[in-house]
């Protein structure tokens, strides 16, 4: 009486950790470092606007969003990248950039391809709803190893034309969770060639793109637009949450061709749930504003500078070039993150937790993710302990 679609697939990832370490007693003061859970501080207004729009909870809301939200999320567009959208039919609010990034399988991958079952590319490590996605129209996940070697973003040019020539999507997510890694031009440029050769689309999942080193991460939308490619071709996902701190909110937005917009917005009519309005309007303020946003990524930049200098005499450390994550290689995932909670009661992620085993090989088996969110000089303490536990 239930369906088999999702029966074979592995606890998820968190429920997979409290497996392995709840029935250990940790072993010293408990540090999660596991869920990307931004701590910094979000814009100190956000309360009082959510407040002065708080009768909105008594309606229904608009299921676009509203023009305001709408442009405020055009802006941001035009300013960041330099690309000009319309806001009435190329944009929609998510409520969680997770929503998005399911409903755009569901909406825009097709039954078939080329008389086939539909593949979709993968990047392995990765987000779950990614897979969770491409299962739900039943459609074949290929999962495309993103190693050191190739600079932790997959290399979809190496897979062979048989698989090409079925593939209806392809999931990238730049700066990559979780290695930090940045696509860069010449990146994003082969592969929109590839899905321009091989017609299909590529769902970015740009969410990391406000939090860097020194230069911002090109963004898909400006390149496909620089290179003339099928306005159609490039769907971005951005969100509130690491951008401005406000993982609560559930707020983020969807981008692309008018086409692909059309049918996202037809589904969510029929099954999504669009932001409620107070949140909208908080939502449309924290788009235009950039303050906040350059504080928040300066601070990220202190915490890049803590966790070189504490694993600078590790071998195989490369601090990521984005996003808050550190994937740091060990031996054994699962062993490692296992030691460091009964010695330190630091809590990590194994990275298998993250990966699928391909060929009996798991990018992820040799690393755990560490999420830097703590405060700094809890961070550097926290760091300190998990170096001298697990390279000691």
């Amino acid at each position: 009486m239930f369906p088999e679609r999702f029966s074979n697939l592995p606890a998820y990832a968190f429920p997979r950790l409290r497996a392995l370490l709840d029935v250990h007693e940790p072993g010293g003061p408990v540090m999660h470092m596991t869920i990307g859970e931004p701590k910094h501080a979000f814009p100190d207004w956000v309360g009082d606007l959510l407040a002065q729009n708080i009768a909105g909870f008594g309606q229904y809301p608009p299921n676009d969003g509203t023009p305001g939200l709408r442009a405020a999320i055009t802006g941001f567009l035009d300013r960041r990248y330099g690309v000009q959208l319309d806001p009435d039919t190329q944009v929609m609010p998510l409520n969680g950039t997770r929503e998005g990034l399911y409903n755009a399988a569901m909406a825009l991958i097709p039954e078939a391809r080329n008389g086939q079952k539909p593949t979709v590319l993968i990047p392995n490590p990765f987000y779950q709803v990614y897979m969770i996605g491409t299962l739900s129209v039943q459609a074949e996940p290929v999962f495309v190893s993103a190693t050191r070697e190739n600079g932790y973003l997959p290399d979809y040019t190496a897979l062979p034309p048989d698989v090409l020539t079925r593939t209806a999507a392809a999931y990238i997510c730049s700066p990559a969770n979780p290695q930090g890694a940045v696509a860069s031009r010449a990146y994003w440029a082969d592969l929109i060639r590839l899905a321009e050769q091989y017609d299909f689309q590529i769902f970015a999942d740009e969410c990391y793109s406000e939090i860097y080193r020194d230069t911002p991460p090109p963004g898909a939308l400006e390149v496909a637009r620089d290179m003339g490619a099928d306005p159609e071709r490039v769907i971005v996902f951005h969100s509130l949450s690491k951008r401005s701190n406000l993982p609560g909110l559930r707020s983020g937005f969807v981008a692309g061709g008018v086409e692909s917009l059309k049918r996202i917005k037809q589904l969510r009519a029929y099954a999504g749930a669009p932001l409620p309005l107070p949140i909208q309007h908080v939502s449309q303020k924290v788009w235009e504003d950039e303050a906040h946003v350059i504080e928040n990524r300066r601070l990220y930049g202190e915490k890049y500078a803590v966790a070189d200098e504490v694993f600078a005499s590790i071998q195989g450390y490369q601090g990521p070039e984005a996003g808050f994550f550190l994937w740091l290689p060990v031996e054994d995932g699962e062993q490692a993150a296992l030691k460091a909670w009964t010695e330190t009661g630091i809590r990590v992620l194994p990275g298998a937790y993250l990966s699928r085993d391909v060929n009996g090989e798991n990018p992820g088996k040799n690393y755990i993710r560490v999420a830097m969110v703590a405060p700094k000089e809890e961070l550097r303490a926290g760091l300190i302990r998990l170096r001298d536990c697990i390279y000691r």
